[in-house]
């Protein structure tokens, strides 16, 4: 499976449209381009694959492999990516500013559903950001 994370940089923050084959599973929010600074910046345009993890704070998330220079870019929910964010990617059902968004948990969880359904049936989840 092949996902496309399609941004809209802004100074404030950064914006998403999430397809998987031409359909939009849901949009997303990021912190701004600050040259893939720890903590402050959303992560480089690339390519990385998904996989399934599991901590005391999100329960069962996504994590993406090998971000350059990165650990721990997870995909979880968030309204608001200079509050909640420190690298990481959260899913939202509605942009409502840079970097801002709503029903976070409501496209987390139909994001999450797909993803876990592809991983396992054994099939590699790729996210292409551009």
């Amino acid at each position: 499976m092949i996902l496309f994370l399609t941004r809209t940089y802004f100074p404030e923050g950064t914006n998403g449209k999430l397809e998987c084959e031409g359909k939009l599973i849901c949009y997303t929010i990021e912190l701004p381009w600050k040259r893939n600074e720890r903590g402050i910046s959303c992560i480089p345009e690339g390519k990385y694959f998904i996989r399934k993890r599991y901590s005391a704070k999100y329960k069962w998330h996504l994590e993406l492999v090998d971000v350059p220079n990165r650990t721990y870019i997870l995909i979880h929910p968030a309204n608001n990516a200079k509050k909640e964010l420190r690298g990481c990617i959260a899913p939202v059902t509605k942009l409502s500013g840079p970097g801002l968004g709503l029903l976070s948990r409501k496209a987390f969880t139909k994001l999450k559903d797909l993803v876990y359904k592809a991983l396992d049936s054994k099939e590699s989840v790729e996210l292409i950001v551009q």
